[in-house]
Formats: structure tokens, sequence, C-alpha cells
């Protein structure tokens, strides 16, 4: 057995789709006024074996919150949940709060076999389908998602072929993620309480982490839940 302090921060193709079952499984049969996460089942490529693991996570036509003064500031890990559920109601999340025009988001999350992490790729349009220009993406983000843009806009954002749709999508850049991961988890109480981290943490605590980006997070009573679930599927790292 590995104990935490030797555990990368990364996982294996069958721990994220473990992972990501239990993840939209919960996320689904909760009211939070998002729409809902599936398992996109793919064909297997040419040259390589097939699997049932093989596909991603979607999440689609979702329409990013509106930056107000409610909106939480991303100040550190310990700061990634808000407080009020008032940000997650349908006003909220789910309409943009002036006159500008509408626009819509896709999520995929695809296992990175470089990387062994979870990788956010995404798309942007507008009603018409219309896709959006990374300086219209600057314009939904909230304050310090466009901060970090101006800083790094093509190693903090970018756009890249999607892996199963063989089309330019946008994605988070992995790098670095395993890291945070470890960190996340390496200051977590129930990780020496529970023996490990369990698999179904992984995809919610990595997504806690990414969703800011967007200026939507997940809500406490998720989390809570997560947390008090016994894992099914084991420990992605166990500590003796």
């Amino acid at each position: 057995m590995s104990s935490i302090s030797s555990w990368d921060g990364t996982i294996t193709s069958t721990q994220f789709h473990n992972a990501a079952s239990t993840f939209s499984e919960i996320w689904n049969n909760f009211d939070l006024e998002f729409p809902h996460w599936s398992w996109i089942n793919c064909p297997n490529k040419p040259g390589f074996a097939a699997t049932k693991l093989q596909g991603y996570l979607s999440l689609e036509n979702m329409i990013l919150p509106r930056t107000t003064e409610e909106e939480c500031v991303l100040a550190g890990i310990e700061d990634l949940t808000c407080s009020s559920e008032d940000l997650f109601n349908d006003t909220a999340i789910l309409v943009q709060k002036d006159s500008k025009e509408r626009h819509h988001y896709d999520f995929h999350v695809i296992y990175s076999s470089s990387f062994r992490v979870p990788v956010l790729y995404f798309r942007a349009y507008c009603s018409d389908g219309e896709p959006l220009a990374i300086e219209d993406l600057e314009k939904d983000f909230p304050a310090y998602t466009a901060q970090e843009l101006a800083v790094s806009k093509w190693t903090f954002i970018t756009q890249e072929e999607h892996p199963f749709l063989n089309r330019p999508w946008y994605t988070l850049h992995p790098c670095g993620t395993s890291e945070w991961m470890k960190l996340l988890f390496s200051n977590e109480p129930s990780v020496v309480s529970q023996g490990g981290v369990a698999i179904e943490k992984y995809l919610t605590s990595w997504f806690s982490v990414v969703s800011p980006v967007f200026g939507f997070k997940i809500p406490f009573k998720f989390s809570t839940f997560i947390n008090s679930t016994p894992s099914k599927f084991g420990n992605v790292a166990t500590v003796i």
C-alpha cells in the first residue's frame, strides 16, 4: 500500500471512470438548478485496445452566472466554497441579468493519459450557434479569471483538438493539476480518518477548483453529501 505522502496526485483511467459515474449520479440527483452531467461513450480509436471506459463526462447548454457584487472571491483553497446558497438559485445561475445576448457553454471532462488527471474542455457559442472568440469569453468570465487571462492567456486557457470530436475546443491546461490535487487532499482531515483519498472525492475536489474559473461553484450541501458517502470503489491512495 502507498501512503498519502507518496501519492503523486494522479488517477488511472479506471478510477476516473468510477469517479465520473459517482459524481454525475449524485450531481443529477441534487436540485442544483444546473444542467445534468452524462457519460458519453465513444467508439474505440483505431490501434487502441477495446475498452468500455472510452468516453468523457459531458454537461451542455450551460449559461454562466453574470459577475455581480454577490460573487464569491477566489482567495485561496480554503475559500473555494461559497457560504451562501443564494448563489445557486435559478436566477443567479441560469439567467443573465442584463440585456446582452446569452452565451451557451458546453463542458467536457476528459481523462488525459499523459498527465493522468481530468482535463476540462469547453466551447462557447451564441444562441445562433456562432462560436465565441477568446476575447468574447473574457467578458463572460469573473474578474479574477479575466486578470489571469491577461497575464497568461495561452498557457492558462489553450485551444486544442477535442480528443473525441476532432474539432477545436478551448481547454484549461492540466499542467500542475496533480500538484494542487495532492495539496488539497494532504490538508484534508478525512484522508487520515478514512484511510486514504476516496475516488469519489477526487472529481468533486477537482471541480471545486476548476468551476470558479467560470464563476460558478459547487454548493456546500453537495460537497457535504460526497464527504459523508462511503466509498464504493476504494481509495486512490491509502494511509498506512
